[in-house]
């Protein structure tokens, strides 16, 4: 590529960079993004060159909107000293819209790692995938997937959520990667969580083994497996119908500490709710409720705890 292309292409994944990190992008801006990096080889070569930059200094790249470069451009002597300080805090400012756009406020929007996955669900949907190779995917809300191309097997990289993955069909083994964990098996169903808290592997039919740098583990129908960066936890028997509730709309808890039910419904409710009633966070909560009314289920907590319920901008719910 010419010079003069490779220099528009690395200025235009700088702004595709801004645009993905600033908070606002919606789904025609990613698709948009989408297109410009298939557009080219180079496109996508810039892009990761620019993110690389972005991790090492995030206020170099945050912080220059096209009005900051242009008063770069100016001789520095001639400029008064209050276009510094206003340029210092552009920069403490692009540093700050930096470390939300990687860690949000509340989890209110979808993280950088997540806008670039490949397939995404928002808050509240579900999506079915049928791949080519006979496998068959199942998003649930809040799921980030990309594919996987390094690896001799056909497989997805699960960048966050929870997706359930069908092989009765599939053609050759097939591979999941969460986090440090790599899951492996054909002619199986199995689920595979990854949030915050780490990641979980629950086999419902058939057999699969997980690779970690730890070791490696078999799972059979009915068995679940956690994981984090440090290693695996025990290998334990579950109720798969429970775990697998969620494709068939609804939530089951089974002695569940309360401010995990709160966490599981923050999943699909649009917003967040904070439990701030911290004496209740440990208390446990036993019911089957539907998706669809997730409000009346935060109204039976309230009034079954004495909780106090305050409304605030952007579907955020405090009970205390």
């Amino acid at each position: 590529m010419p010079s003069r292309d490779a220099a528009r292409a690395q200025r235009e994944a700088g702004a595709w960079l801004r645009r993905l990190q600033s908070g606002a992008a919606t789904e025609l801006d990613l698709q948009g993004f989408r297109r410009w990096r298939a557009a080219h080889p180079a496109h996508g070569e810039a892009f990761a060159r620019v993110r690389h930059q972005w991790n090492l200094m995030p206020e170099a790249m945050a912080a220059r909107p096209e009005r900051e470069m242009a008063v770069a451009r100016v001789p520095q002597r001639s400029l008064p000293r209050r276009v510094f300080l206003l340029g210092t805090a552009v920069s403490a400012a692009g540093a700050a819209a930096a470390a939300v756009a990687v860690h949000p406020p509340l989890a209110l929007w979808p993280s950088i790692g997540e806008l670039q996955a490949d397939y995404r669900t928002a808050t509240g949907e579900q999506r079915t995938l049928a791949l080519a190779s006979g496998v068959a995917l199942q998003l649930n809300t809040q799921t980030a997937m990309s594919r996987l191309d390094d690896g001799p097997e056909p497989g997805m990289r699960l960048v966050r959520g929870e997706v359930a993955v069908d092989l009765r069909q599939a053609r050759a083994p097939f591979a999941l990667v969460a986090g440090p964990g790599r899951v492996l098996a054909q002619d199986a169903q199995f689920e595979v969580r990854h949030l915050d808290d780490g990641s979980c592997v629950t086999c419902i039919t058939g057999r699969l083994q997980v690779a970690h740098a730890a070791g490696t583990r078999e799972l059979l129908a009915g068995q679940q497996l956690r994981y984090g960066d440090q290693g695996f936890e025990p290998v334990r028997t579950v109720d798969t119908a429970q775990w697998s509730a969620w494709r068939t709309g609804l939530l089951i808890f089974r002695h569940t500490p309360l401010a995990q039910v709160i966490a599981e419904i923050n999943r699909y409710r649009p917003g967040k709710v904070l439990l701030w009633a911290t004496h209740l966070r440990e208390r446990e909560v036993s019911g089957r409720f539907t998706l669809a009314s997730l409000d009346t289920v935060l109204l039976q907590i309230e009034r079954s705890y004495s909780l106090q319920a305050r409304s605030l901008p952007g579907g955020v719910l405090i009970l205390r």
